[in-house]
């Protein structure tokens, strides 16, 4: 399957694994893009040369291309980029920050870039910036997420409008038919993050994993607006987060019941009491673990599968 996303990252199929912290170590990276896909190590968990241990093991795990993602507020970030160039890695995916900041230092490294955005209006501000494709993220999306609440079926053909760079779709996709619904509402390719979580090669806790499997539909929300948005499964911490809402909680009182590690606790250390546990609305649609290779085989079967009942409308 050749298109303008498989041409660019050179890969067979145009899915793309999501960076989520906690889940996307070189585990998850490696076996994504064995089977076809563009697996991506999560940096946004991972202190710098722990982000170079992944890459190198990462390398020795997979010959096809795989990325790295970048959130931009991380506070290492000139160190991480810096292992990145120096281990050459050859994709990037940046986010929650200002694409001009890096897209230039990554291009003159001879790094490929993909921005994620939330909305047309920063998906217009990361072509400006020179990146080489967009991932447009609904409201469905799980970690966090945009302010506008847009869902995927109405961002992805608004941005499509008025873009002329690839476009990869992000946000309640977990299945082939997801896939092909994204790219006939113009996308070139579609992320998948919350599938991924729930497969073995995830290094998030398998206590997490089973959660996402039992959660139904709408068991996670989005919250935390004042702060990050984050949509989250729903626990003992999100009743606290919801109950500090119903007492009138400033911003200073969410920030001190958020504390640190929060993320680190609930999906990567298996808390699912006071832990934080971010995974998208389609989670509700993920009903086993299996093999990375296993769900991509899945998504581009049902893929064909859906095409060609389309032809019978």
């Amino acid at each position: 399957m050749q298109n303008k996303i498989t041409q660019l990252f050179g890969i067979q199929y145009p899915i793309v694994q999501g960076g989520m912290v906690w889940a996307s170590g070189w585990r998850l990276a490696s076996a994504v893009s064995n089977a076809g896909g563009l697996g991506l190590i999560g940096a946004g968990s991972m202190y710098p040369e722990v982000l170079r241990e992944h890459i190198q093991k990462c390398k020795k795990a997979t010959t096809k291309p795989f990325g790295v993602n970048v959130p931009m507020l991380y506070p290492d970030i000139e160190a991480l980029m810096q292992i990145i160039s120096e281990e050459g890695v050859k994709i990037v995916f940046t986010s929650a920050g200002n694409p001009k900041t890096w897209t230039n230092y990554l291009h003159e490294k001879g790094i490929v870039v993909a921005h994620v955005v939330s909305s047309v209006k920063f998906a217009l501000k990361a072509q400006e910036a020179g990146v080489d494709a967009v991932v447009a993220e609904g409201f469905e999306a799980g970690g966090h997420n945009g302010r506008d609440e847009t869902t995927t079926m109405v961002l992805i053909p608004s941005v499509k409008e008025k873009i002329n760079i690839p476009l990869i779709a992000a946000g309640g996709i977990a299945t082939g038919r997801a896939m092909l619904a994204a790219m006939v509402l113009g996308a070139d390719g579609v992320q998948v993050g919350s599938r991924f979580v729930a497969s073995p090669e995830a290094s998030s806790h398998d206590i997490f994993k089973q959660w996402v499997v039992n959660a139904g539909e709408g068991d996670t929300h989005l919250t935390l607006k004042e702060l990050a948005p984050v949509r989250l499964l729903k626990n003992k911490f999100y009743q606290d987060v919801q109950d500090a809402y119903s007492q009138g909680a400033t911003v200073d009182e969410l920030k001190a019941l958020l504390g640190r590690g929060r993320a680190k606790l609930g999906m990567f250390e298996g808390d699912t009491e006071e832990g934080e546990l971010e995974i998208g609305q389609v989670s509700g649609l993920i009903h086993d673990i299996k093999p990375v290779a296993k769900i991509i085989a899945d998504m581009m079967t049902e893929f064909h599968q859906a095409k060609t009942e389309i032809k019978d409308f």
